[in-house]
């Protein structure tokens, strides 16, 4: 399934990033829906190695921890990345924040089954009472870019998140172009396509992630990594066992890639040392801790916590990103009637047609004077 879908010809504005804003933006409005059994506890309290301190990870058949499976992180989408300032440094939410959490998201899961049509919605099952995914430094927050990362932000675009103009394919984002959303990106959750395979043998680990198809395998005997001057999207990653937890460290980056949803957000230098940690903490969990120490883009190392989660029935299949994927053809193609639109305004004397810079101004539903929003795969 494509992230593409739709595109506002006239204004030269595709909708790729307008399904996951507006379905987050609806799903949440009912905060009055009672949450079910399992979400009106904090999911995090329920792990098997925290409530019996004798329960013994699953293992492969030759004796590693087990990863394995189909995984998902839906469950983490009530959760901030960056902790909101006046929780300080707590960690996790009180029983009262919790609860409106938990009807929170179970407002969001009722109009993903009963009522929304746009695209695939997709929530969890659980809700967790961590205040921010971040957790290091203590107040939760990202820490400042440094004057090179500032640098680095400012060559970022936004692509079809933004209000353009399209001229080429430097104007659209590696996830525009279906090429990656990097590591940190492919993990966060977002609106679908949040699903992850885990497979291993003695020698190594392999992670595919469902939305934009990137597969990093992972070996585990000991090879140093790859030379300097070799630069990938995903990093060059090595990995070890510490106890139960699979260590995975990954250098090598390009600076071309960033650390937030989608693979968009704050940028990464090419100083970038990511460590994650992967811990299985339940039949149906596995712990995620990832450090951020790239001290080219950021003033101090940073750590994210999340909870990669199971749940019934969740299957993963190809995601055929570049066949379905309409975001740069149609970007260039709407940027170009534009064009038409101004010089025609010009050639009679009219105003200029105006422009929508931002997504607000479409999802409100009713364009502006001069303006004419359409559905191109409605043949208009």
């Amino acid at each position: 399934m494509s992230h593409a879908k739709k595109s506002n010809v006239s204004l030269a504005i595709l909708v790729a990033g307008l399904a996951p804003v507006l379905a987050l933006a609806q799903g949440a409005a009912d905060s009055k829906v009672q949450p079910t059994a399992l979400r009106s506890i904090p999911a995090e309290t329920t792990a098997a190695a925290y409530v019996d301190k004798n329960w013994k990870v699953p293992r492969t058949s030759w004796g590693h921890p087990s990863l394995e499976g189909v995984w998902s992180t839906d469950d983490l989408r009530g959760v901030p990345m960056n902790r909101p300032e006046k929780l300080g440094t707590r960690e996790t939410l009180t029983q009262e924040e919790f609860l409106e959490r938990a009807r929170t998201d179970e407002g969001g899961r009722d109009f993903a089954v009963n009522v929304g049509t746009f695209l695939r919605h997709e929530f969890g099952i659980r809700s967790f009472g961590y205040s921010s995914l971040i957790v290091e430094p203590p107040n939760g927050q990202m820490p400042k870019l440094t004057p090179k990362g500032e640098a680095l932000a400012a060559t970022r675009v936004r692509g079809t998140f933004g209000p353009g103009p399209f001229d080429d394919f430097k104007d659209f984002s590696l996830y525009d172009r279906c090429i990656t959303r990097g590591v940190l990106g492919s993990l966060l959750p977002v609106i679908y396509g949040n699903g992850l395979r885990i497979t291993q043998n003695p020698q190594s680990v392999a992670i595919s992630y469902e939305m934009i198809h990137d597969t990093r395998i992972i070996p585990l005997d000991g090879r140093a990594h790859v030379d300097g001057g070799v630069r990938q999207y995903m990093g060059n990653a090595r990995g070890r066992w510490d106890g139960d937890t699979l260590v995975v460290e990954t250098t090598n980056f390009t600076d071309k890639t960033s650390l937030g949803v989608n693979g968009g957000g704050p940028p990464n230098s090419e100083q970038l040392k990511l460590t994650e940690r992967f811990t299985r903490v339940d039949p149906e969990m596995i712990e995620y801790r990832a450090t951020v120490d790239d001290p080219g883009a950021y003033a101090a190392p940073w750590t994210i916590r999340l909870m990669i989660t199971s749940r019934p029935g969740y299957e993963m299949y190809e995601y055929s990103c570049h066949e379905g994927n309409g975001a740069v053809s149609h970007a260039l193609s709407g940027e170009r009637t534009y064009e038409r639109q101004v010089a025609e305004a010009k050639e009679k004397g009219l105003p200029i047609p105006a422009r929508a810079v931002e997504h607000e101004q479409i999802r409100n539903g009713v364009p502006a004077e001069g303006q004419r929003i359409f559905n191109i795969n409605a043949g208009e």
